[in-house]
């Protein structure tokens, strides 16, 4: 199995593309069939199977046709609530992230601009 994490931005491409092909091919489609089904121009399928960059519109649309969209789920997984946030939010979901408290000036530091 290609271990992604090891590899250039380009290889992930390339790898991709590689596969959606290798997909297509044993789905018995061809380059303009996928397109076409697709609802996308030939030379989109023939650039993402090259490695080449492309909306993600598209690569959303490639995937339903090949029947990979379910699994998208995997590749980015809903978080959830971790146990010791459960604890401290008492069941209420959050809304923001916190920011870097080390990158606030301290208290002592700030003041109204009244003491001078």
């Amino acid at each position: 199995m290609t271990e992604f994490k090891e590899m250039g931005d380009n290889a992930v491409l390339e790898e991709l593309g590689r596969r959606l092909g290798q997909r297509r091919i044993a789905l018995g489609l061809t380059q303009a069939k996928l397109a076409l089904e697709a609802g996308v121009s030939k030379r989109t399928i023939e650039r993402i199977e090259s490695g080449a960059v492309t909306q993600t519109r598209n690569l959303i649309r490639i995937l339903r046709v090949l029947d990979l969209l379910p699994g998208l789920g995997h590749l980015v997984p809903e978080a959830g609530p971790r146990p010791m946030d459960l604890l401290k939010l008492k069941g209420k979901a959050r809304k923001r992230a916190a920011s870097n408290r080390s990158a606030n000036p301290s208290e002592d530091d700030w003041s109204w601009g009244d003491d001078a």
